[in-house]
């Protein structure tokens, strides 16, 4: 059976996936925090991880670097309520072989666990659209945006969030900080971007493509 260890800062849901994956594989640990992560993967030597993008003191990114030189055989497959092209990118050039939402379906779940385990890449089709467009652009120049520019590639994550309609504690929840960051972030970007309001931002966003 495959190994696997899940991460993910919430224990009732790490509950149901091993519940869920039982039959399928062998959940041989699980962690909430970066911390736990590394420690738990590092006792383990887990075939396959299964892990949350974003979490209270880090998140998936943090846990593969860290154990990325000690454990190279280990496959990371990214599982997560974020559906954003940074997230997907961002973990797939860090070396994760796949990439699904919380939204798959359990059988679903367990053969894309199992064919990362062999090896394979799993990506739906619209995250693998995100990946593709973005290795396909990074040999052409591509013209810059000076407006762009002038964010931070964290205000970047807030202003796509709140375009997509997130509430302010929705986006907090999804990029594991408090409400009071985002609603500075947010301030920040509409004061750069000499914009009025989250409606204006929202356009903005739309017009440049960064939100369907």
């Amino acid at each position: 059976m495959t190994r696997v260890v899940l991460v993910d800062d919430h224990a009732l849901f790490r509950s149901g996936v091993r519940a869920e994956l039982a039959e399928h594989v062998e959940v041989v640990g699980e962690a909430g925090t970066v911390a736990e992560a590394v420690r738990v993967i590092s006792d383990t030597h887990p075939d396959v991880v299964l892990l949350d993008v974003h979490m209270p003191d880090g998140g998936g990114l943090d846990v593969m670097r860290q154990v990325a030189s000690s454990q190279p055989s280990v496959r990371f497959l990214g599982l997560s309520v974020s559906d954003t092209p940074e997230d997907v990118i961002e973990l797939v050039r860090a070396g994760a072989r796949g990439y699904v939402t919380k939204t798959i379906a359990p059988p679903e779940l367990a053969d894309a666990v199992t064919r990362v385990a062999n090896g394979e890449i799993v990506l739906s089709p619209r995250l693998a659209g995100f990946v593709l467009n973005v290795f396909a652009g990074a040999s052409q120049e591509q013209p810059r945006d000076p407006e762009l520019d002038l964010l931070t590639p964290r205000e970047i994550e807030v202003l796509e969030l709140i375009a997509r309609g997130y509430l302010y504690k929705e986006v907090a929840h999804r990029l594991g900080v408090s409400t009071r960051t985002v609603e500075t972030h947010v301030s920040a970007v509409l004061r750069k971007l000499r914009l009025p309001n989250r409606h204006q931002l929202a356009r903005w966003a739309t017009q440049r493509r960064l939100v369907d």
